[in-house]
């Protein structure tokens, strides 16, 4: 009987051609497994990243007060502005509440800040919330209610209320002669949210009527690069 291809190859090439057809196998499964476990799992973890969005989002504009499925109204797949993100539109009964935006600062202390903010229809600030930073902990990290000493009224809650329409120059802390507060010693953290948020609540507020009237999931003609 002749003897099959593979008997007849030197043993050490027998070896490595083992466990190569070895190692082919178990990718094989192993990238079946991965995907199979992907497909079964894709549900939960985009349920889990919509309900963390909407956490945070409550934050700056309770549910009750709206009535349609928030995430399901972005209005622009890319930021309309370099310090734009995502753009979510709120109604109830048909008429604008608010219109949700993601937006940063660059000059915090310890970098980068990401904040989301709630503009209301009247164009006052319905809230502000710090999604990450870095800042130094228990001095520059008040920024984050979660983090400030004071949970009766936390720092950022003094931008509740604010009129979009403030000067620029008001847009800063009091020692740069603006409207909001700070703690002493912890100027920089305070300066860098204030001017991140003036900034983007001046773009958002000069666009909001085609914000409230854009198709959702759409671009508006003021669309530009994200970050």
């Amino acid at each position: 009987m002749k003897r099959s291809l593979l008997s007849r190859l030197p043993p050490a090439w027998h070896s490595a051609l083992t466990s190569a057809f070895g190692l082919v196998a178990f990718t094989l499964v192993f990238t079946s497994l991965m995907a199979f476990v992907h497909d079964i799992t894709r549900e939960d973890i985009r349920a889990a990243v919509e309900a963390q969005q909407m956490r945070l989002i409550d934050e700056v504009l309770p549910r009750e007060h709206y009535d349609t499925a928030l995430l399901q109204e972005e209005i622009n797949a890319a930021a309309p502005a370099p310090f734009i993100g995502r753009i979510w539109r709120a109604r109830r009964a048909d008429q604008p509440v608010a219109l949700v935006f993601e937006t940063f600062a660059d000059d915090g202390y310890g970098g980068r800040i990401k904040l989301i903010v709630a503009l209301k229809a009247d164009n006052t600030l319905g809230g502000v919330r710090v999604v990450s930073h870095h800042e130094t902990p228990g001095l520059g990290d008040y920024i984050d209610p979660a983090k400030d000493r004071n949970k009766t009224t936390p720092w950022i809650a003094q931008f509740v209320g604010l009129d979009a329409g403030l000067p620029g120059e008001r847009w800063a802390i009091h020692k740069d002669g603006g409207e909001i507060t700070f703690h002493t010693g912890a100027t920089i953290s305070a300066r860098a949210v204030t001017h991140g948020v003036g900034r983007a609540v001046a773009w958002v507020s000069a666009r909001r009527d085609e914000l409230f009237n854009a198709p959702a999931n759409a671009p508006t003609s003021a669309q530009g690069q994200k970050e």
